[in-house]
């Protein structure tokens, strides 16, 4: 079979090689799928770039989610068929025509469903149900501050915050992405690059946000504290300031001085709270959380309370387009990719 191996550090265009491998081996739980398309998310990139500890050692596959179907699966698997079209979480290893993953991370869909749509549910809206209705438990009437709305996350976070009769404050690095954000009903739209959202952002709604929800870290981190309401949260599921700085200590020294250091006492009095959200270490430790909020997000998908919105689609040989397209950050929505 045909795999996408990250093979050095750097830019997209010297990334990347197609090999050959062996088809994996399925263990008792686990299922392998054949892959007809997957999607991209910004970790990918840090990955990419070397900036994503977790991501595999090279030469290694990177891929988070696939869509395909079943061509086995193991003694201990209930409930599935060989053929079924479904929607996977991947823990690495999407970048392939055949990838194994654990049974509980595999959910059953229509065969008619766009394959771009349901690439981002396993990731992106996954995450992003995690987030918001999970961690930062979002309620009906709460002004929620959503930066880089208009990415895949961002999207979802949106979506899943209207739905719950929030009132949405969306920023973005665009005209078009304005316009866009505007579309899906969001009301107050705040272009970063035209002022500063610490800023722009009271003078627009005439509140403080009660949500954050923060990809971009850094310096981002102490503004976003200076505007968060009482009872507020700020819920961090990113750093992608990194990307904006050189691989080295210095550098990552810069970022974290960027966040600042707080006192929990601060955060008592004013009766706020920091969240962070890493979906591969809730893969990995709590794996009945992740199922949860997959199976949720498929079932809104399935009654069409959400809608995700692919940005552009790629052969699998364009992989380096692929990233460097998202690199731009120019993208609004999803990216995916078909063998």
């Amino acid at each position: 079979m045909r795999v996408i191996q990250l093979v050095k550090y750097g830019d997209a265009e010297e990334a990347f090689r197609i090999a050959e491998v062996e088809k994996p081996q399925t263990g008792p739980g686990e299922v392998l799928i054949k892959v007809e398309s997957f999607g991209l998310n910004f970790a990918d990139v840090m990955a990419r770039r070397g900036l994503y500890k977790a991501a595999p050692p090279i030469p290694g596959v990177l891929g988070y989610e696939v869509v395909g179907t079943i061509d086995e699966y193991g003694s201990e698997v209930k409930d599935m068929e060989k053929g079924a079209r479904v929607v996977s979480f991947t823990r690495f290893g999407g970048y392939a025509e055949y990838v194994k993953t654990d049974a509980a991370a595999v959910f059953p869909v229509s065969g008619s469903s766009d394959s771009g749509e349901l690439a981002a549910l396993s990731t992106q809206y996954t995450t992003a149900h995690y987030s918001a209705y999970v961690m930062a438990n979002i309620k009906e009437g709460e002004c929620v501050l959503v930066h880089a709305a208009a990415g895949g996350v961002g999207i979802a976070l949106v979506q899943l915050s209207l739905n719950r009769g929030c009132n949405v404050v969306a920023t973005v690095g665009s005209e078009k992405k304005v316009q866009f954000l505007k579309t899906l009903g969001v009301k107050h739209v705040f272009n970063y690059l035209e002022g500063d959202f610490e800023k722009g952002i009271p003078e627009l709604t005439g509140k403080k946000p009660d949500v954050i929800f923060d990809p971009v870290g850094g310096k981002n981190f102490k503004k976003n504290l200076n505007i968060l309401a009482t009872g507020g949260r700020i819920v961090g599921y990113g750093a992608s300031d990194q990307l904006n700085r050189k691989k080295s200590f210095i550098s990552s020294l810069k970022l974290l001085f960027g966040f600042g250091f707080h006192s929990p006492v601060k955060f008592m009095i004013n009766t706020q709270g920091i969240l962070g959200v890493n979906m591969l270490k809730v893969a990995d430790d709590k794996p009945e959380l992740l199922t949860r909020s997959m199976a949720a997000v498929v079932d809104m998908y399935n009654k069409g309370l959400i809608k995700p919105h692919v940005a552009k689609e790629f052969k699998a040989e364009e992989i380096a387009e692929a990233h460097a397209f998202l690199e731009s950050r120019q993208s609004i929505g999803k990216i995916v990719l078909h063998w």
